[in-house]
């Protein structure tokens, strides 16, 4: 990409949302933010993103909308999707009318194969994908504490056709304060895979017990059933075809230690008796298994709870 100030639109200003802006504001883009929430929008207006924890920072932003259409009417030149993965189908309704002008789009989602929602409304070379590896926790509806940041963050063109975006959006994100790298397709989904395999092991799991992370690793209890996870997902992930490396088990133990003492998306989410993610993490593992005749027990009892918490705590039948 050449040297212009680029306009980047953020829509959903949760935990990851509100980092990314501010760190792309502090890099020198110009940023809009969106979230639909307009008690939030009206905070960030007035105080703007403070982000604590690993990183303090505080930025106000110029454009702050609650509506998709009056984000997209500056035409911006990438768009970051960090909204829940389940919110996704209804975010890709919103933006498909802007799918033909030149617009690149980043999915900021955690999950397996969330990039092929956005394949079926937008053409494949102007999507992004990147693996975040901090933890944000919202503090306030505009404040985010960066519980832990393990670099880098990796972006990736998903099918290689644009390396220059990705390597430009990941020279922003270092420049401001956040160290990225653009790597290619093929190595960002097996990052892609270790991420989601991390948060399977610990997220539904704290959302049943109400442990946050470091209780939860502390208790041997818990901590058999964590690396029960682990190895039940590297096997579904070996029989893909995903390239972990011979350590892998080691890595994510030593990920998960490095956590911090919070709780993680989907406990908070069940907490707050939301809809969750637990279909595209734990609920894709199962899938993959079930692909490979390979039986994940403890994925599926955890995907199964967890959606049968979350329909009671949201009254669905």
């Amino acid at each position: 990409m050449d040297d212009k100030k680029l306009k980047i639109g953020v829509i959903g200003m949760g935990s990851i949302g509100l980092v990314l802006a501010v760190t792309l504001q502090e890099a020198g883009c110009e940023v809009v933010v969106c979230d639909y929430d307009k008690e939030k929008m009206n905070r960030i207006r007035n105080e703007g993103i403070k982000i604590i924890g690993a990183f303090n920072k505080t930025c106000f932003f110029d454009y702050n909308y609650t509506s998709v259409a009056d984000l997209l009417e500056h035409d911006v030149d990438i768009l970051i999707s960090a909204v829940k993965s389940y919110r996704v189908d209804l975010l890709l309704d919103q933006i498909e009318h802007y799918s033909h002008n030149g617009m690149y789009l980043l999915c900021a989602q955690n999950g397996i194969d969330i990039g092929l929602k956005y394949i079926s409304h937008f053409n494949e070379s102007q999507i992004l994908r990147m693996v975040i590896n901090f933890a944000g926790v919202l503090n306030a509806p505009n404040v985010s504490s960066v519980t832990f940041f393990e670099p880098p963050n990796y972006i990736a063109s998903i099918n290689d056709a644009h390396p220059e975006v990705s390597a430009k959006l990941a020279d922003l994100m270092t420049k401001g304060g956040m160290q990225t790298d653009s790597i290619d397709s093929f190595t960002i989904t097996n990052h892609v895979w270790a991420k989601t395999i991390l948060i399977a092991s610990i997220s539904p799991l704290c959302g049943i017990s109400n442990l946050v992370i470091n209780e939860a690793l502390k208790n041997p209890d818990t901590m058999e059933i964590v690396e029960g996870i682990i190895m039940e997902s590297l096997e579904v992930a070996k029989a893909e075809g995903i390239n972990l490396g011979a350590n892998i088990s080691k890595h994510l133990l030593r990920s998960l230690k490095n956590s911090g003492s919070h709780l993680p998306s989907i406990a908070v989410d069940m907490l707050n008796g939301r809809e969750t993610e637990i279909d595209y993490i734990n609920g894709k593992i199962v899938e993959f298994g079930r692909k490979h005749y390979i039986q994940t027990p403890l994925n599926l009892i955890f995907t199964n709870l967890v959606k049968a918490i979350t329909k009671k705590n949201m009254g669905l039948h």
